[in-house]
């Protein structure tokens, strides 16, 4: 046990009361703030016309969304291991804004597809509305009916392996996978939100603030992604 933070070996669950809100407190900072970040990174990026030149290299090969795709797994994991890094805070930190950065870069195409399609931004800010309210309600099921949705693990694990290989077949074979896959992609990010929301409130413990929070944001921006392919579905030109 560490002399200086008794509860290092414990969970947040058996912390004090005091101990449990402020982790729940920097989590949920810290999270705002990698989406605060995110969004000055896109904005930034698709107002100096990034999104194009991304759009442009990406339709080079056929198999550039695998690369980008392998690219992102392998930064991700990078990036959670730094983020659970004991060895100091400003490695976790490091971890996070390389995740955020990662998911900006990532989103960029998406979002130059989108503005395209429907000729404005409305629907990026319609989808992050639709995705916030979302978070927010399933946040307030975790927190007030207090189950640990952390049994949802396994379903979810075995859901995400599926929805990767179809996705990989999507790009090798050349067909798309169409608006259901994104409705079943919705769910699965919804259960993957209750699912950290779980761990932040029972299992995590006290100092692992920054990995929580980078872990709700690839939750959460997993859901906006689909929730925005959904709103492209439906303006009538995907």
């Amino acid at each position: 046990m560490d002399p200086i933070n008794p509860y290092a070996t414990s969970s947040v669950a058996e912390a004090p009361p005091e101990t449990r809100t402020d982790f729940i407190r920097k989590t949920y900072g810290h999270l705002a703030l990698a989406v605060g970040v995110f969004i000055l990174l896109e904005t930034f990026m698709l107002q100096a016309g990034l999104g194009d030149v991304a759009l442009q290299l990406l339709g080079r090969s056929h198999f550039s969304w695998l690369l980008v795709l392998g690219a992102f797994a392998i930064v991700g994991w990078l990036a959670s291991r730094l983020a659970s890094s004991s060895s100091s805070i400003g490695t976790q930190y490091a971890g996070l804004a390389i995740y955020t950065l990662a998911e900006a870069l990532i989103f960029l195409p998406i979002m130059a597809i989108a503005i395209h399609m429907t000729g404005s931004a409305l629907i990026l800010g319609q989808a992050a509305v639709i995705t916030g309210m979302m978070v927010l309600g399933l946040t307030t099921i975790a927190f007030t009916t207090r189950k640990d949705f952390t049994m949802l693990g396994g379903i979810l694990k075995i859901g995400m392996f599926v929805a990767l290989g179809l996705i990989v077949a999507s790009i090798l074979f050349g067909f798309s996978l169409g608006l259901w896959f994104s409705v079943a992609m919705v769910v699965i990010a919804s259960g993957a939100i209750l699912y950290d929301t779980s761990r932040i409130i029972y299992h995590y413990q006290p100092g692992q603030h920054v990995a929580a929070s980078l872990q709700l944001f690839a939750s959460v921006a997993l859901l906006f992604w689909y929730v925005l392919r959904i709103l492209m579905a439906f303006s009538g030109r995907d």
